[in-house]
């Protein structure tokens, strides 16, 4: 159920939330471009949401919340940032001016203020700004999404299910987005294990509008955290024409399907599906997230003891072009990990010179993650890379819950779980062998009937698997 009635001038203004500008438009172009970045498609009769955006600048050039929108979808992208794209930097100034010499409202003048703090890596105080929208307008969509997402950057879980929760109250199911609502609420409260409920509010959502990929994504967590694969693999594969529409999330949706073949032992059919969908989808997009997730599919498969350094090169081809952006500390591990798994240690060294610099110059949420835990990950990987297994464990482990901080989903950073307890399996310290026995069963506890955990119990024992 995609959206095709746009909302001009008078419709916003009479759903309490005005937008400053002459050219309605404008304003139909800044709901058509804000309906597909929540939600997560590209809608073919306007030429996707890159040619809806430059139809809503066309239209007004000077529109300060179309600029807003199209800066922070570009700083959702996770592949750049105003530090290292002086052509971005220049486009946020911009927006800073034509905002200063406007007569627009205080909610938009707050618009304008959140996306220039995220420009420059403040996520944790935009996200302020953004709730302070939502309490005087609780239908404000776009203030809900953008602190959705930087929620998602900076693993505040709670702060991303409770933001939504919040406003639920006053969004009447008549309102167009209604049902994505209900979707990013799921997420939230299956980051925070409630997953029962997440269940629940997925599939309403769904029901709503069978399209609504990330309700697909929700749900896919559920079924992945609460280890019921079986369920999970049918899940995707009875609905894959409705979720596969949404173009922007459909590689990380299949991403899911993929860890479900994964978990089962399944790698002949991991390996068919990276290849067809995860993989390719991530190449031809070049989505920076999208490309650390296929690091991450190839890694776990890499740790079942399956050669994967062929595959690993095209993807390190993209990483090694981000290796100064530091936009986010998940994906700077990821980039790591790219590097020692096609053994280019060089690459690897400068990009560890590169992270101490921006320890030691930046700013932001980034920085300081980067700064608690993300180099001692980076290091703890090289350890691991150079066979020293003892002191790869013993970088990280002290710090092992504070990798949170690094941002993305718990299923996304369970493969750095996965690799502590490899680590501590190869080390030749008794000590961390003891401590793979524990972790193992701290794992089992939390998923239980876990092929991949049977697996790990079974190289615990040195048994065959």
């Amino acid at each position: 159920m995609m959206r095709t009635n746009w909302r001009g001038c008078k419709e916003w203004a009479n759903e309490g939330v005005p937008i400053t500008t002459t050219s309605d438009e404008a304003c139909k172009m800044f709901d058509a471009v804000l309906s597909q970045y929540v939600g997560w498609y590209e809608d073919s009769s306007l030429g996707g949401i890159e040619n809806s955006i430059n139809k809503m600048v066309d239209a007004d050039q000077d529109f300060v919340l179309g600029h807003v929108v199209k800066n922070g979808i570009k700083l959702s992208g996770l592949s750049t940032n105003m530090e290292v794209n002086l052509e971005f930097r220049e486009t946020i100034n911009y927006m800073l001016d034509i905002a200063k010499k406007q007569a627009i409202s205080d909610r938009e003048k707050k618009h304008v203020s959140a996306v220039a703090l995220w420009a420059e890596g403040k996520l944790t105080q935009a996200c302020e700004i953004w709730e302070e929208i939502l309490i005087k307008t609780p239908t404000d969509m776009l203030a809900l999404k953008f602190a959705h997402d930087c929620y998602f950057c900076l693993s505040s879980h709670q702060q991303m299910r409770d933001s939504v929760a919040r406003v639920l109250p006053f969004w009447k199911t008549s309102l167009p987005l209604y049902g994505y609502l209900l979707g990013m609420h799921a997420f939230g409260l299956e980051e925070t294990h409630l997953y029962d409920e997440a269940e629940k509010q997925a599939k309403k959502a769904l029901e709503i509008n069978k399209h609504d990929g990330w309700a697909t994504h929700a749900l896919s967590h559920v079924y992945e955290m609460t280890g019921q694969h079986v369920k999970g693999l049918d899940f995707m594969s009875s609905t894959e024409n409705d979720w596969k529409v949404c173009g922007l999330t459909a590689c990380h949706n299949y991403w899911h399907y993929g860890l479900y073949h994964i978990e089962q032992g399944n790698f002949e059919d991991a390996f068919r599906l990276f290849e067809n969908e995860i993989g390719k989808r991530s190449l031809q997009s070049k989505s920076t997230m999208e490309i650390v997730n296929s690091v991450s599919f190839l890694y776990r498969i890499r740790f079942e003891g399956v050669p994967v350094k062929e595959k690993l090169y095209d993807f390190y081809e993209v990483c090694k072009n981000h290796l100064d952006d530091h936009v986010l500390g998940f994906n700077d591990v990821h980039y790591m990990m790219a590097c020692l798994g096609v053994d280019d240690a060089k690459s690897a060294r400068n990009f560890k010179d590169s992270i101490k610099e921006f320890i030691r110059c930046g700013k932001g949420d980034t920085r300081d993650a980067m700064n608690t835990v993300g180099l001692d990950m980076c290091e703890a990987f090289t350890a691991y890379e150079n066979q020293q297994f003892s002191d790869a464990v013993n970088i990280i482990y002290p710090k092992r819950y504070q990798i949170v901080k690094l941002g993305g989903s718990n299923a996304q950073r369970d493969v750095f779980n996965l690799f502590i307890i490899h680590a501590a399996l190869k080390s030749d310290d008794k000590k961390h062998q003891n401590l793979a026995r524990m972790l193992i069963s701290e794992r089992d506890c939390l998923k239980a009937n876990s092929p991949l955990t049977s697996r790990l119990k079974a190289k615990l024992y040195n048994t065959s698997y």
